[in-house]
């Protein structure tokens, strides 16, 4: 264990207020986009982030966050990675709700009528959010009921990945997109994307283009293999079919999350007077099911493993540091991984201020593009959080450090270059400033 050998964080005005404004300039009435401009919906795993640092400006509008995204769940469980607002026009963002059809196309899966919605997921960081945001104001959240009220529909997502996407009959979920994974472009998914065929270029319009630079995005030909992913999954009615499925891989990031879930969703049985034990035997038996299923000793990592060939995805990505936030993971697993978060593949503290998104030594790192190398402030406020829990104080303190300072000077950017820190995709990012509030307002 390491000897804290950094102080405490003290809050800086700039850079509060700074985040409180973004937050404040992003926010809807009922939820809040992670952009103005590149994305101007509501996104599920970004509201979870969000919301977990609204907590400490108004736990009620946190309160809100969740309840909004969670009013768009579909009968079958899962919650839906974009809910569509009506008043933006379609040509905002691609793809837009005509594409996704989500209201016919999923009606046989438990869409909702009245909302359009995608057909995909993101990771489960949902119970972890709703559990700091009710005891960052309990009084609030029992008055309003909303622990109460969110709980069932908490279980019913997980259980949705736990059963409808154990695809591979591994006790493991699967995502059947890359988007699934938050990672979207990671070189994680190269090999099983190779065999997709694309969508033909002139089938759709990438709006993400009108906002961004072309250098940050995916590829035009990465684009294309996403749409046709999309677009087979939902003329398969959404359905979760391993024999339909023209991509399905167990990716160590959502699997952690839905672990760490499990056990945040134990807290959330003992805060309304509901038997805990169930949530913590499932976080157990999910521990285990990514020790057997996914580790990697020779790689120091978590590995993600393609379903429909059977074998691992030899890439290094952060997805497969994320099991560090995971109590009860093995004390020479958690050493493995803290050793290969400093190594040469990482390099945190020596190469990198901040842990990037794959693989420096992997040749398809680049700096600039999307998930293929820059540090995301998501990613590393879970590793901080990890470092901590298995003893890295130090580490953590000073990563706590570098994030903020890489907020503040990069205008709160959604992503920057791990190692020059240079701002990289848009910037008034919401997570970005929510999680910079967060590391501001917590104790270490």
């Amino acid at each position: 264990m390491e000897c804290a050998d950094h102080p405490p964080l003290p809050p800086t005005p700039i850079a509060y207020d700074g985040a409180r404004r973004v937050l404040t300039g992003n926010w809807t009435g009922s939820s809040t986009v992670p952009s103005r401009a590149l994305y101007p919906h509501q996104w599920s795993w970004d509201s979870a982030f969000i919301a977990i640092g609204l907590r400490h400006l108004s736990p009620v509008r946190a309160q809100r966050e969740l309840e909004t995204l969670f009013a768009a769940q579909w009968a079958d469980g899962r919650v839906p990675h974009i809910v569509f607002n009506p008043a933006v026009p379609l040509g905002a963002y691609f793809p837009s709700p005509d594409f996704w059809r989500s209201s016919t196309a999923g009606a046989a899966a438990g869409a909702p009528a009245g909302a359009e919605t995608s057909g995909i997921v993101q990771p489960p960081v949902h119970a972890l959010a709703a559990l700091l945001v009710h005891e960052a104001d309990p009084a609030a959240s029992e008055r309003r009921g909303f622990l109460r009220g969110i709980y069932p529909r908490l279980v019913a997502w997980q259980r949705y990945l736990t059963e409808r996407r154990d695809l591979g009959g591994r006790g493991l979920a699967a995502i059947v997109h890359p988007w699934e994974s938050g990672m979207d472009n990671s070189p994680c998914w190269d090999p099983p994307l190779a065999r997709v065929e694309p969508a033909a270029a002139g089938s759709f319009h990438r709006a993400d283009l009108d906002h961004g630079c072309p250098a940050d995005r995916p590829t035009d030909l990465d684009y294309g293999r996403y749409v046709r992913l999309a677009a087979a999954y939902r003329d398969h009615d959404y359905a979760d079919d391993a024999g339909a499925a023209l991509f399905a891989v167990e990716d160590p990031g959502l699997n952690a999350l839905l672990t760490a879930s499990e056990h945040a969703l134990a807290g959330i049985a003992a805060a309304v007077g509901a038997d805990p034990s169930d949530h913590l035997v499932r976080g157990e038996q999910l521990t285990t099911a990514l020790l057997k299923r996914l580790w990697n000793e020779d790689a120091g990592l978590f590995l993600a493993h393609d379903v429909l060939h059977n074998e691992p995805v030899p890439e290094r990505s952060a997805a497969g540091l994320l099991p560090l936030i995971l109590p009860g993971l093995p004390e020479e697993v958690a050493g493995r991984l803290l050793a290969t978060v400093r190594g040469r593949h990482f390099g945190l503290g020596s190469v990198t201020d901040l842990v990037p998104s794959y693989d420096l030594c992997g040749a398809s790192f680049d700096p600039a593009r999307y998930w293929r190398g820059p540090a995301w402030f998501n990613v590393n406020w879970l590793l901080e959080r990890g470092l901590r829990r298995h003893g890295a104080t130090a580490t953590a303190d000073a990563l706590r450090a570098r994030m903020v300072r890489a907020a503040e000077s990069s205008g709160y950017a959604e992503y920057v270059d791990p190692v020059t820190g240079e701002a990289r995709g848009t910037r008034d990012f919401s997570w970005t400033a929510a999680l910079t509030l967060d590391l501001l307002t917590r104790p270490a």
